[in-house]
């Protein structure tokens, strides 16, 4: 199947997660959708930044790539095949598939006009939410999670480590900023065994300076941003942006693994 749009899927990147798509349920109707086409209209909503109902006529209707989107959203089905292709691009460049070093950080966005969780960062001074995150060394994302914006990064902090789960089993060291400085890390040291390094800002910086560590987590966002779908939450559902966020990071790592 030849690509009709840059966001698409090459063969060879189809061929990575094609066994771990779920099979079609017993008892119904045999399915006639060609899953490849769905998984490109998934993703050219979230590389175009689109409504649902503008899919392209080359895509399947409307409907049934929303209909897999969600039903594989509830099953956790995107998250599960976003972490198996992680694990095979860290083998791909030499690392153990569970990193045992990372770091936690938060992005706030504006949000959509009918979000279930929505509220006011005053630092940032933006009406949305905020993503916390978890990434490995290389950029690679662990766990996203999607709070409201009024919600504290520490205490985002520690929705993501309980969130983690098997993907960080080996984790013993994460870098953060001075956000997250306090009883957060002493609460990852004596419950997590985590070892937790405040980067803060040089003392004569003035605008933005990369910094060590802290530049990983940075990038990870401006990955983000290169899907319009992510520059601004359009989701009413907090799961759903979080599945919107591994639909990009695998985009990202099925690129790396195959490029075009």
């Amino acid at each position: 199947m030849k690509t009709t749009y840059p966001s698409d899927l090459t063969l060879q990147q189809w061929e990575c997660i094609k066994e771990l798509i779920p099979p079609a349920k017993r008892g119904g109707r045999p399915r006639t959708l060609d899953m490849h086409r769905v998984v490109n209209g998934i993703l050219y909503v979230v590389v175009g930044g689109i409504q649902w109902r503008l899919l392209p006529q080359e895509y399947p209707a409307w409907k049934s790539v929303y209909h897999y989107f969600r039903q594989w959203r509830h099953a956790g089905i995107w998250k599960r095949i976003h972490d198996t292709i992680r694990a095979l691009l860290r083998r791909h460049d030499g690392r153990h598939k569970h990193p045992t070093a990372g770091s936690i950080d938060s992005q706030t966005i504006k949000a959509g006009t009918h979000p279930d969780v929505r509220g006011y960062n005053a630092g940032k001074k933006i009406l949305g939410r905020k993503r916390h995150v978890a990434v490995d060394t290389l950029g690679l994302l662990l766990v996203v999670v999607v709070t409201s914006a009024t919600l504290q990064d520490r205490d985002g902090a520690r929705l993501v480590l309980h969130r983690v789960g098997g993907v960080g089993k080996k984790l013993v060291r994460l870098w953060v900023d001075g956000a997250y400085q306090g009883p957060f890390i002493e609460w990852a040291q004596n419950l997590l065994r985590l070892l937790v390094t405040p980067v803060k800002k040089l003392a004569e910086q003035k605008g933005f300076t990369v910094l060590p560590r802290r530049w990983i987590v940075e990038r990870t966002f401006g990955w983000f941003t290169l899907h319009r779908r992510l520059v601004k939450d359009y989701e009413v559902k907090t799961r759903h942006s979080e599945s919107m966020v591994y639909l990009a990071m695998l985009r990202l790592m099925l690129r790396r693994l195959a490029p075009s």
